[in-house]
Parts: C-alpha cells; sequence; structure tokens
C-alpha cells in the first residue's frame, strides 16, 4: 500500500527537530520519541499503516533493545537510542532493520568528522533523521 504524503511527513518532522535539538544542545527531549510513538499509534487508527498492532511494539522493542544496548557500549546517548525505539514504533522492527545501517552509516560519517575536527562528542539524532529521509527515497 502506497502511503499518503502525512503518514510519511510526520516522523520527518519529528526526527528533524530532534536532529536540530541534538545538534544545538546534544540533548533529545522525550517529547520527540514519544510523539513518534504516538504517531505510530494515530496511524494505524486513521489507517495510514497497514500493520497489525504486534509491528510497532515490536518495533518499539526492537528499538528499545538496540537503543539500549549501544546506549550502554557508549555509542548512542540515551536519547538517541529512545528515539531509536519511537521510529522502530512508526516503522515496525522490519522497517526499523532497513533504516538501521543508513543510520550507522551516517553517524559514521559524523563520527569521522568530529575526530577529525577534535570535537569530544557527536550528535546522532541528524543521522537518524537522514537515515530515515534517505530510507523513503530509496
Amino acid at each position: 500500500m502506497l502511503l499518503p504524503p502525512l503518514a510519511l511527513a510526520v516522523p520527518v518532522v519529528v526526527l528533524v527537530g530532534a536532529a536540530i535539538q541534538d545538534a544545538r544542545t546534544r540533548v533529545i527531549s522525550d517529547a520527540f520519541p514519544l510523539a513518534l510513538i504516538f504517531w505510530a499509534i494515530a496511524s494505524r487508527l486513521l489507517g495510514f499503516q497497514q500493520l497489525d498492532w504486534i509491528a510497532p511494539l515490536a518495533g518499539l522493542g526492537v528499538g528499545l533493545l538496540l537503543g539500549f544496548a549501544a546506549f550502554a557500549a557508549g555509542w548512542l546517548g540515551g536519547g538517541d537510542g529512545k528515539l531509536l525505539a519511537g521510529l522502530g514504533a512508526v516503522l515496525g522492527p522490519v522497517g526499523l532493520l532497513v533504516v538501521l545501517p543508513l543510520v550507522a552509516l551516517f553517524g559514521g560519517v559524523a563520527a569521522l568528522l568530529a575526530a577529525r575536527r577534535g570535537a569530544g562528542e557527536v550528535a546522532y539524532g541528524p543521522a537518524i533523521a537522514l537515515g530515515y529521509a534517505v530510507a523513503l527515497v530509496l
């Protein structure tokens, strides 16, 4: 099923907001992953998504698991992990696993550029937003 533009645009707007906040402050407010979770529910209630109700829960779980593991390893901040969980709720587990390699690619580039500049912290929110946006185009 081809999704209506609104179904795709809402997560883009939320992710861009999170990316801007992360780039400026290195903090991602809990409002952004919560907005994605609420959108996952609303998009199903509005009929934008044909996935069953297990998919958003499983995507949320996969996102939490991977986000927590990356946080525990020191690869991502807590806000980045929660943002991945919210995105997992929107995309379901399969969709999240499709987006993650793009997020890793853009996050790796950001980390290399930060290391080259001598910066200690990297904002991964922009990499998450860019990974989702590129996945929409591909």
